[in-house]
């Protein structure tokens, strides 16, 4: 049952407070010493793409800054007449500009793969910067690429012009912003052996900076915000958020807690945040709140959450912002949603993860109902995403009494089961040779085709790779560590041996397979067909044989 504590007991507020910041000043916040960046240079050409009447006055109000050039494109009548009074601006009528590009290297043209606009305007290749004043805009990313400003209304995404005009103003120079991420091709269960898998990423990225490249998953570091909702779905760590490291991060948040406790600070809330919204607040938090301030809310997911539970903290709370891009907003409370499922399936009161409106201080300070978990989750966090994961939730079903039968998750999760058909299954390994996680394995001399639930990330391939079509995913959480964590035997069977040389080469079943589709297949007539059962040395063999003896078979072949 859940441990209610006597709030009576937190009303020292000042004894909390100093007990949090003795453990800010003994505990830092993990920064790289050197971290990769990113570099743009841009000589101020830029673009201003909208109709004549928005445009016009727009150019006017830059002439007299240190830009390179302007150049005014016209998606609504002509923009000629405009440029008149405007020294060294140039001018084009284009109906439908297609753009592309980020801060120093934007590409606009007529149409796709149509004429470059600068370089019929300006003889360059690209523009430096564009500010889009059309409806409906250029691009329509929550997260734009830097160098590209978007005047309307779209909450959390636009800008009011005068803003747009004072950074064109200032975009000149060469710039740098940090490389957010890491990637591991080896660990992406995105695709394998042409199967698409998991898409997880490719459908939260706010910038639209992620692409699948002859399958495989390539992030343009340009164009990239590092809003972290990449690395918080990513079910197998291939993507990494690099400020901070995954590590790093729950290494200081247990720092933290500890540190909070053994100073005499009562139990703790730890609320997850961006900088922005940590720095807009005044320093009135209650003692007992420690705040996490990520460089994005999106950089920390559901494991990071509930591994602060198994850290220590009594209670965990996530600030939603209401200018969050849409987007980024969807990723957090799909997250949550994830969250809250697996508490409840472990056997937790939900109540200790909740999400906070930025600004409601009451939601932001109020008591903690539920003391911390008996005991604490030691160690350092393991470097596989999905390892750190399994710990948290095997610590979290140790300290409760999860439910036996499978738990319904929401859609998407990466939490679930296989069906397979195990009568028709071949044991072909095709299935084995995808899995990104080893959830599916053989092992030994013996074909045999095992699995295992805990590793598994619902990715799809296995069910796409099978040739007999004999898998299906069936999501949900299965909350006791024993039988998640249990690699069973799926299938076994005795190794089929060449009926020529003894060789064990494949299986009863896949040659049983390959005979049944083969059987009509001119090149297996007549005792032909014996070949199937020999291994690939004796087939070569046999085949020369027949040849050697009748010469003219060789024109059939």
């Amino acid at each position: 049952m859940p441990q209610f504590i006597d709030t009576r007991a937190l009303n020292d507020d000042a004894r909390n407070a100093a007990a949090r910041e003795a453990a800010l000043q003994q505990v830092s916040w993990p920064r790289n010493l050197a971290p990769a960046t990113v570099s743009y240079t841009s000589h101020g050409h830029v673009a201003l793409v909208g109709p004549a009447e928005a445009i016009g006055p727009a150019a006017r109000a830059l002439a007299d800054s240190e830009l390179a050039s302007l150049t005014l494109v016209a998606t609504r009548h002509a923009a000629r007449n405009t440029v008149a009074d405007i020294p060294g601006a140039h001018a084009v009528a284009c109906a439908a500009p297609q753009l592309a590009g980020h801060l120093g290297a934007f590409h606009l043209t007529a149409r796709d793969g149509g004429e470059s606009l600068a370089r019929a305007t300006i003889g360059r290749d690209h523009f430096d910067a564009v500010l889009d004043l059309g409806t409906p805009p250029l691009l329509g990313h929550d997260l734009p690429p830097p160098g590209y400003y978007r005047v309307g209304t779209r909450a959390g995404t636009d800008m009011p012009l005068a803003d747009a005009l004072a950074a064109l103003r200032e975009c000149v120079g060469d710039f740098e912003k940090p490389r957010y991420f890491q990637i591991d091709s080896d660990l992406c269960a995105h695709a394998g052996r042409g199967q698409t898998g998991c898409t997880r990423c490719l459908e939260v990225c706010p910038a639209d900076a992620i692409s699948s490249l002859k399958q495989e998953i390539v992030i343009d570091p340009f164009r990239c915000h590092g809003a972290g909702s990449c690395t918080s779905v990513c079910p197998t760590g291939a993507i990494r958020y690099a400020l901070p490291a995954p590590e790093s991060l729950d290494a200081y948040i247990a720092r933290l807690l500890a540190t909070y406790h053994a100073e005499g600070g009562e139990t703790a809330v730890v609320r997850f945040l961006d900088q922005e919204a940590h720095g807009a607040e005044t320093d009135t938090t209650a003692g007992h709140v420690l705040d996490i301030p990520l460089e994005e809310i999106g950089a920390a997911g559901l494991d990071h959450w509930l591994g602060a539970l198994a850290r220590g903290a009594g209670e965990v709370r996530v600030v939603l912002r209401d200018d969050l891009p849409p987007s980024l907003a969807r990723l957090v409370r799909d997250q949550y949603a994830q969250a809250r499922a697996l508490l409840e399936a472990l056997g937790h009161d939900t109540r200790r993860l909740t999400l906070i409106a930025d600004g409601d201080t009451a939601a932001r300070d109020a008591l903690p109902i539920l003391t911390p978990l008996a005991g604490r989750l030691e160690g350092e966090r393991p470097t596989a995403k999905r390892e750190a994961l399994n710990a948290v939730l095997d610590f979290l079903a140790a300290h409760a009494t999860p439910a036996e039968a499978r738990v319904t998750m929401p859609e998407g999760a990466p939490f679930g089961t296989l069906a397979i058909d195990a009568d028709h299954c071949t044991l072909c390994m095709a299935c084995v040779a995808v899995c990104p996680t080893r959830a599916l394995s053989t092992a030994g001399d013996t074909p045999s085709l095992h699995f295992q639930e805990s590793a598994c990330v619902q990715c799809g391939l296995c069910e796409s790779a099978c040739p007999e079509q004999v898998i299906q995913l069936e999501p949900g959480f299965l909350a006791t560590p024993e039988a998640r964590h249990r690699v069973e035997t799926v299938k076994e069977e005795a190794p089929f041996e060449c009926i020529s040389c003894g060789k064990a080469f494949a299986t009863a079943s896949t040659i049983a397979s390959i005979k049944e589709k083969l059987a009509a297949h001119p090149y297996f007539a007549g005792d032909a067909i014996k070949r199937l059962e020999m291994c690939e040395d004796c087939r070569v063999k046999d085949i020369w044989h027949d040849l050697a003896r009748d010469p003219n078979a060789q024109l059939k072949v």
